[in-house]
């Protein structure tokens, strides 16, 4: 009879997040995680497999539990424009707001470990292939709506917005000037009129 975990693997999850968010990856030991999990090590192993599987599925989960979700945000009916507007301000107001400045989990794993870590690679490449589709779909739409002028290339936007928003949180994680991180994205939104 196999026996039943003495952990709840949600919890843990949660509180590798949490550690993995605020130190990174390279900085936090097993032993970090064991202590701040209080989890034994080899539950923790048989569990989420090792330290690199363990920070995947936190950045998994990361992504599954942002809110609000900006790929939901942008795929609801309706106009386009003002959610791809709201969601720029968004991230300009949630870097301003993070006075912990532990940034974008997505971004910091990319800061961190790319170009030498293909898992992590692969994973943050499709968060910000999916964002881009998202952007690129709500201005397509934007444009059939007559929100955008007809002359407006909503793959080139989208491609812009992706990079605007992941430098909005680089920029937050280091620097919170508030002028700075306003004055960014409102420039940026007057590129869609």
């Amino acid at each position: 009879m196999a026996r039943s975990k003495e952990f709840d693997p949600e919890a843990a999850l949660d509180a590798a997040l949490e550690l993995f968010w605020e130190r990174g990856y390279e900085a936090t030991s097993m032993a970090d995680l064991v202590e701040h999990l209080g989890v034994a090590r080899a539950s923790l192993y048989a569990t989420f497999g090792g330290k690199h599987d363990l920070y995947l599925a936190a950045l998994n989960r990361y992504l599954r539990t942002r809110s609000p979700n900006p790929i939901e945000a942008l795929s609801q009916p309706g106009p386009a424009l003002p959610a791809i507007r709201a969601l720029v301000e968004l991230y300009a107001e949630e870097g301003i707001a993070d006075s912990r400045r532990r940034g974008c989990m997505i971004v910091n794993a990319a800061a961190e470990l790319l170009p030498k870590d293909p898992s992590v690679t692969r994973f943050v490449e499709s968060s910000w292939a999916a964002l881009e589709a998202a952007l690129t779909s709500a201005l397509f739409r934007a444009k059939a709506q007559g929100e955008l002028g007809p002359d407006s290339d909503p793959v080139a936007l989208g491609r812009f917005l992706l990079v605007v928003l992941q430098g909005l949180r680089i920029m937050a994680k280091g620097s919170p000037d508030p002028a700075r991180l306003r004055d960014a994205a409102a420039q940026a939104l007057r590129l869609l009129g």
